[in-house]
């Protein structure tokens, strides 16, 4: 059971970028939370899940003696839904998805691609979590500043463009 949680459903396994199969699996289970229920649900379902995360990958690193497994996984699920409880942070009707102009597919895919752009770059003060942090703290604490980042740096390119957009 802790290996399917701690790679996320067994997509942690991918042979290449097991990482970005990680948060590929996470952003439609995060999408889906946002049009069901709301942000503040999906927030507390990311932090639920780093708390458990943070004690089971404890427990493997101590067990296995391996630190930051490339297929633990489940930092990234976290890190994408901090992302998304932040931008698009609003949910919207299944019927409404497509719609541009609401800029929820837009804000969500560009949370994506921020949170990978963070992670993998590991920028400022994930960089040093990263490098500093032991134990479950180190693995899902840069995930966690990263889906931060990426959700602020989304709204904020959203929010530009459309204040934009308007002035033109």
């Amino acid at each position: 059971m802790n290996w399917f949680f701690l790679t996320l459903g067994y997509s942690g396994l991918s042979p290449k970028a097991p990482g970005t199969m990680g948060t590929l699996v996470s952003l439609p289970l995060g999408m889906a939370i946002l049009i069901y229920f709301d942000a503040t649900t999906l927030f507390l379902a990311a932090l639920l899940i780093s708390i458990i995360a943070i004690k089971v990958i404890n427990k493997y690193e101590e067990e296995s003696g391996n630190h930051d497994d490339q297929r633990i996984v489940i930092d990234e699920l976290a890190g994408m839904w901090f992302a998304l409880s932040v931008a698009p942070a609003a949910g919207v009707a299944i019927g409404e998805i497509m719609n541009l102009q609401n800029g929820f597919l837009i804000q969500s895919l560009l949370s994506f691609v921020l949170f990978r752009y963070f992670d993998i770059t590991k920028p400022s003060i994930i960089g040093r979590i990263d490098r500093e942090a032991k134990g479950g703290v180190g693995v899902m604490g840069d995930d966690i500043v990263a889906g931060f980042a990426a959700g602020i740096s989304s709204a904020a390119l959203w929010q530009g463009w459309f204040y934009l957009s308007k002035m033109l």
